[in-house]
This record gives C-alpha cells, sequence and structure tokens, in this order.
C-alpha cells in the first residue's frame, strides 16, 4: 500500500498537471483523427509527375551534354533530369556533385538549363511561377499571383528550406487550389486544396503545435513539444495510478459502486481513465518518439558506398551522358512527363517517368534495359564494409517495408514491388532495400531507424499490416479509441475547470473576523 504522502504528491501531480494540459489531450484527439483522412499538404511524387507537361515527342530539345557545356557546367553531377518544370519550359535540372559527399537541400544548389537554348536561367519570379502554375494546373484555370513567402502555416517542411523563398499562387480550379513555386527552380514544390487547408487547422497545424512556428517561439518549438509530452506522460501515469488506487476490485463501496465518485463527471473520468490510459500513454509517447528527442534514434553508422552500384564514381560527367538524343528517348516512352539519368553497374540508363505507374528504363541507345539480379546484388554487397548475412526477394509488403496512403506524414514514397532486402552484419545492423528494376535504392534502415518504426509510427499510427489491410477496422479501431481518449479529457477539463474556480474563488472571497476576535 502507498503511504498517504506518496498518495497525496500522487493526487496533487495529476490534479495539476490535468489543470494545465487536459486542453492539450483532447485537442490531440481530435486533430489527430482529422489526421487519418487530411494530411499535412505536401506534393507527392506521383502528383508532382501527374501535372507535369508532356515532353512530347522532344521536338527542338538539345542533348545533355550540349545542354551543360553551353551553361558552363563542367564538373561531376549527383543527378540529372529532363522535365517541363520550370515555368512549364522543357529544363535540365543538374545537382552538382559535392566533394564532401554530403547532399545539399533539395533545390539550393541546382542548375536549371533551357532544353532549347542551353541557356542557364537563374532567376525565377513573378511571370515564371505564373507560368509554372498555369502549366501545372491545365487549361483553362486562371491564377492569381500572391507574392513571396519565406514560411506559411502550410509550408514548415524542412525539405522545402533550399527553395525558398516560395512564391504563392492561387487558382481558380474547383478545389481553390493554392500553388508554392521554387524561387530556386521555377518548379511547383507545395499544393494545397481549398479543402486540405481548412482541415488542417484542425488537423496537423494544431496537432504539431505549428502556430509555434515561423514566430518568437519557432527557436524553442521543439523543446515546447517535448516537455508537454513528457509532461503528458506523467499526468497519464499518476492518473492511471490514482484511479487503481481508488477502484474497488474486490469490496464495493458502501453505496455499492466500484468507483468512489458519485459526481457524473469525476465517475466518467475514473472509469474512462482506467479504460484509455494505456492507449493515452502509449500515444503521448509515441507522439514524443516522432520528434527523435535529444536524437536517440540518430545512428553513427557509415555511408553508402555509392560507386558499388555505380560500378564506378557514382557521379554523371558529360561523357557519361554522350548517347540517345531526346527525341530518341522519348519515342521510345511516349508520354513520359520526366526523363532522369543515372549510373548502374558500370551503364548510363534513362528512367522514363510516366504520369502514372512505373518508370520506363532505357539504355544509352533508347533500348529498354534490364538488370542482371545477380550483379546488382553482388554490387550491392559492397555497399557497406560488412557482410551480407541475407538476401530477401519481397513480392508483398511486410512490417518494415509497406506504402501508406500519400496523405499520411509517412505516405507518398516510391515502394515499388518487388524488392530487394540485403542484410547486412554490420555492428548497426543495417538492412538496404533495392528496386531490381532500376537499380535505385529504395531506402536504408538500421537498428536505430528500426526502434524508431516500432515506437513511433506503429505504436502513434498503428502501421500494422493486420490492420492497415482491412480497411475500416484500422478506422473504427482508432476512432474508438481516440473518442474514448475525448471522453476521458473532457471530462478532465469540466473537472479541472470547476477545481480552479473554487480555489480562485476563495483566493478571492474576503476574509471577515468575528467580532469578539476582531483586533482594538
Amino acid at each position: 500500500m502507498a503511504s498517504p504522502t506518496l498518495k497525496r504528491l500522487l493526487f496533487l501531480t495529476h490534479r495539476w498537471l490535468g489543470i494545465v494540459l487536459c486542453a492539450f489531450f483532447a485537442m490531440w484527439f481530435v486533430s489527430g483523427v482529422v489526421m487519418m483522412y487530411v494530411g499535412y499538404p505536401k506534393l507527392t511524387e506521383p502528383e508532382r509527375l501527374q501535372h507535369l507537361p508532356r515532353l512530347g515527342e522532344g521536338k527542338g530539345l538539345i542533348g545533355p551534354v550540349q545542354a551543360l557545356a553551353s551553361a558552363g557546367v563542367h564538373g561531376p553531377l549527383a543527378s540529372l533530369r529532363l522535365a517541363a518544370a520550370s515555368g512549364g519550359r522543357p529544363v535540365y535540372l543538374a545537382e552538382p556533385a559535392h566533394a564532401d559527399g554530403k547532399k545539399p537541400k533539395a533545390g539550393s544548389a541546382t542548375i536549371v538549363i533551357d532544353a532549347r537554348s542551353g541557356a542557364r536561367l537563374d532567376s525565377f519570379g513573378r511571370e515564371a511561377a505564373l507560368a509554372a502554375s498555369s502549366a501545372w494546373a491545365g487549361p483553362g484555370v486562371h491564377p492569381v499571383y500572391l507574392g513571396t513567402v519565406m514560411e506559411d502555416a502550410f509550408t514548415h517542411s524542412r525539405g522545402l528550406d533550399g527553395h525558398r523563398p516560395l512564391h504563392r499562387v492561387q487558382l481558380d480550379d474547383a478545389a481553390q487550389t493554392l500553388l508554392y513555386v521554387s524561387s530556386r527552380t521555377g518548379e511547383v514544390v507545395r499544393d494545397a486544396p481549398r479543402l486540405e487547408r481548412l482541415w488542417n487547422y484542425a488537423g496537423a497545424w494544431i496537432h504539431w503545435l505549428y502556430p509555434l512556428r515561423g514566430n518568437a517561439f519557432d527557436r524553442w518549438w521543439t523543446d515546447i513539444v517535448n516537455w508537454l509530452s513528457i509532461a503528458g506522460i506523467a499526468m497519464a501515469l499518476t492518473g492511471t495510478v490514482v484511479g487503481v488506487l481508488r477502484w474497488r476490485f474486490s469490496r464495493p463501496y458502501r453505496n455499492g459502486a466500484r468507483s468512489p465518485y458519485p459526481g457524473p463527471m469525476m465517475r466518467w473520468h475514473h472509469i474512462g481513465g482506467l479504460l484509455f490510459a494505456l492507449t493515452t500513454i502509449t500515444w503521448i509517447f509515441s507522439g514524443l518518439m516522432s520528434m527523435n528527442p535529444w536524437k536517440v534514434f540518430t545512428s553513427d553508422a557509415a555511408p553508402l558506398r555509392m560507386e558499388a552500384l555505380a560500378g564506378g564514381p557514382p557521379t554523371l560527367s558529360a561523357g557519361m551522358l554522350a548517347g540517345a538524343t531526346p527525341q530518341a528517348l522519348l519515342a521510345a516512352a511516349p508520354g513520359a512527363r520526366e526523363l532522369h539519368w543515372r549510373r548502374v553497374l558500370g551503364r548510363t540508363l534513362v528512367a522514363a517517368y510516366p504520369a502514372g505507374g512505373s518508370p520506363l528504363v532505357l539504355d544509352g541507345n533508347a533500348g529498354a534495359a534490364s538488370l542482371d539480379v545477380e550483379a546488382l546484388t553482388a554490387a550491392a554487397r559492397r555497399l557497406l564494409p560488412a557482410p551480407v548475412a541475407r538476401i530477401e526477394r519481397l513480392d508483398a509488403y511486410d512490417l518494415h517495408y509497406y506504402a501508406r496512403a500519400g496523405h499520411t506524414m509517412t505516405g507518398g514514397a516510391d515502394k515499388p514491388l518487388p524488392a530487394l532486402r540485403l542484410v547486412f552484419d554490420d555492428a548497426n545492423r543495417s538492412w538496404v532495400h533495392l528496386d531490381p528494376r532500376t537499380g535505385a535504392v529504395l531506402g536504408r534502415s538500421d537498428s536505430h531507424k528500426r526502434a524508431s518504426r516500432w515506437l513511433f509510427a506503429m505504436l502513434h499510427s498503428w502501421d500494422w499490416l493486420p490492420l492497415l489491410e482491412r480497411r475500416p477496422l484500422w478506422d473504427a479501431v482508432l476512432v474508438l479509441l481516440s473518442l474514448g481518449g475525448l471522453l476521458m479529457s473532457v471530462t478532465g477539463i469540466v473537472i479541472g475547470w470547476r477545481r480552479l474556480g473554487r480555489k480562485l474563488g476563495r483566493s478571492g472571497r474576503p476574509r471577515f473576523l468575528p467580532v469578539h476576535q476582531a483586533p482594538h
């Protein structure tokens, strides 16, 4: 049995933390349900490709070697793309390789080259933003320029840092879409339909405390979220202990009830707390884990040796790009929205991406290319300086390699099947996933990232295939648990408000001494 002093400490801790935090809990439960169906605005890769104009037959387009030479780009490249992406015109988007091997922020170092003239494009202002928006929206939609912004309610993502400042363009389409266009590359980098924007104020924007971003609180935002979560865990844990101590499991109270509280608010808070305490603690803890607090999931794993897969330097040079013209490549891949050059096993391959579906992989002669899986896996074994424990072929999703809906926090990434998983026997227990069609690295994880997957994605979003594959069972379970948590939170708000009102009422009430005790 707990001592009276310890019991009182538990009661007081839960009571005063509840007065402060129950409103946050209620907000988190409601906004969490909204986020199940409407995520924070982002432009997924399928959406981006779908809205890119077709490259057509490639008439009048110069080859990549000539384009790079005309623009004065002579160094090695980390990547090269051709798309009608900047201001609606066909351009080469070249990302120079960096000597330190570090990848710069997206857009920050990208060189944009006109694919017709070879001119280097360095300025993307109002007209370019309007042209890009018109090309993105298609005919019959009128764009309205709204100016530039460094960061607003829908652009807090750090992945946009290399594109700032962002041009804002409003479309008059049925969805009233707001577009954000990069001032560095002229590409549309984010779309936010009106309905998505409105729901976000009740969803991700408030759930992640984004009102504290982009203002005087921005530098403390991470600490505020972390410590609110820690305080929330303390509140829920102490409430659980108090609830168990006050519940009569074997011998009921005199009125026959198991709970000592006669009032409906206290009684339902007590019962709701016992029923939904475990889920609440799990969600608050996993929400804390999503922040990677104090870098607990950051590992010191060695970088992948990409030269092993490339069959030489993983960068592109002018000599590697000489081959089929854009016209020949587009003739082999009609309807392509983007061409992407990459080095795989000593060969220069071109992935032609359509508006939807898998890319067509072409060789230097514009012929369909296929990779030798045995050669690919033999090369992939050298990605890390450690032996490979096993190689798995994935023909179906599992607990660690799976797809989520594009609107979700971890959704929108390309997760093709089949895929190859190489399990390395290194200190970090690294895994590497490969696309056997393109030779691209689909992802890398180690023990730290897999711990994050369990402690965040699994516990917070219930990314468990038996549930995800059986919707609406997943929806019903999460909504029911969220309603239970909301019941616990709302009753806590009422109880806390009443308690605080009584405290403030007593402290503000004048105290009169009896006449016979009045001082003379």
